[in-house]
């Protein structure tokens, strides 16, 4: 089982999203406890250490340590803001 981190940057997107939506990614996030690499769901970003989460228009970049199984959450933002 693995840790979560969340960034505060992460946690104020977080509060920004509507309640509806905010359900599906919080269940999301907190399945990589038990499988940090969902497939298709979860792709690694190109020239970044990072991994990005797909949950509906919305997508969770975050990181994983699996040598301490830390999984750190960066950003939580919708599909078009997410990668600027």
């Amino acid at each position: 089982m693995y840790k979560l981190v969340i960034k505060n940057s992460a946690k104020k997107e977080l509060d920004a999203i509507p309640a509806d939506q905010f359900l599906k990614i919080d269940a999301a996030i907190l399945a990589l406890k038990t499988n940090p690499h969902p497939h298709p769901q979860s792709k690694k970003l190109k020239g970044e250490d990072k991994r990005r989460l797909r949950v509906g228009d919305y997508r969770v970049v975050y990181a994983v340590n699996g040598k301490e199984k830390v999984i750190t959450i960066y950003r939580v933002r919708h599909r078009k803001e997410v990668y600027r």
